[in-house]
């Protein structure tokens, strides 16, 4: 598969402070790529390194295949901080601002990149009277002047309400239907687990996990169970073959396997044959809830 994004081994630090770590990492072409990770935990760092806004101490990275290539930067569509637009200017008045100043695109694209965003219909009012989602949509509309191949968000859904950051889900879900790799920079692990294809989780400049989402979620299956004597349940479940480790909780028991090491089927046979009748036989994938507090010991 072919990568719009590589790096290698980049490191940066603040004084004492080591913020990336030989950071190491592939961006496949048409992927939504998370980088996820708590606050200090070099996510913005590594943004600003890629876009060139920060020079890193070593190591380097290379955009579409071409380090050489002057010009790919007008192939990437960025949003680093909080959008800085005239408030008492439209929609349409600031992106032309914009578009002059960058000299992405031109004025023709604007109705277009507002249709996208979803505020064609408000593109006369003025900024001030825009909702928080909403001038964060207007950001992603100035990011995709020009039409880029590539974009870069920080944090895109930070400080919005759910009402917010589900217009900002559903619009990034769509530009990468349209084709468009997304790098997304995020905190909030739901967000990831439902937008994203491919992630990485930094922890303190160190990269922990990297790659596709459903094959890093789906090396663990967790089995819950339950039936009338739970005590029996418990006691039958141990002679199952291929569980790693089986716990009991307040009203269930839980099998811990790797996934689809144990069929649901096979279970349902086993206790029957032992008298014991199941009322619930669950299986859930490891969520990346559980994934990232695995890994970042919190």
């Amino acid at each position: 598969m072919e990568n719009i994004l590589s790096t290698d081994n980049i490191s940066k630090s603040y004084g004492p402070v080591k913020a990336l770590n030989n950071l190491t990492f592939e961006v496949p072409k048409g992927a939504i790529f998370g980088i996820l990770g708590p606050n200090g935990s070099g996510k913005t760092t590594t943004l600003s390194i890629l876009l060139d806004v920060l020079k890193a101490d070593s190591g380097h990275y290379s955009w579409f295949n071409n380090s050489t290539d002057k010009h790919y930067r007008k192939k990437i569509g960025t949003l680093l901080e909080t959008p800085n637009f005239y408030h008492y200017l439209s929609a349409f008045d600031n992106l032309k601002i914009t578009q002059a100043i960058s000299s992405r695109g031109n004025k023709t694209e604007i109705d277009a990149v507002l249709e996208t965003v979803r505020l064609q219909s408000r593109k006369n009012d003025k900024f001030s009277t825009y909702s928080l989602g909403m001038k964060q949509r207007l950001a992603i509309a100035a990011a995709l002047l020009g039409n880029p191949d590539v974009l870069v968000l920080d944090e895109p859904t930070n400080g919005l309400d759910p009402v917010g950051i589900a217009e900002i889900r559903t619009l990034i879900i769509e530009l990468g239907q349209q084709g468009k790799t997304i790098i997304m920079a995020s905190h909030l692990l739901d967000e990831v687990e439902k937008v994203c294809t491919h992630f990485c989780i930094l922890k303190q400049g160190n990269l922990l996990v990297n790659g596709p989402v459903k094959e890093i979620l789906s090396n663990e299956d967790v089995i819950i169970l339950r039936s009338s004597d739970l005590n029996q349940l418990k006691q039958v479940l141990l002679s199952i073959p291929g569980y790693t480790h089986l716990t009991e909780e307040k009203d269930f028991c839980q099998i811990h396997c790797s996934a689809n090491a144990i069929l649901p089927e096979d279970i349902n046979a086993h206790c029957y044959n032992k008298g014991v009748i199941l009322s619930h036989l669950e299986v859930k994938k490891k969520s990346l809830e559980e994934k990232f507090f695995e890994l970042t010991g919190n």
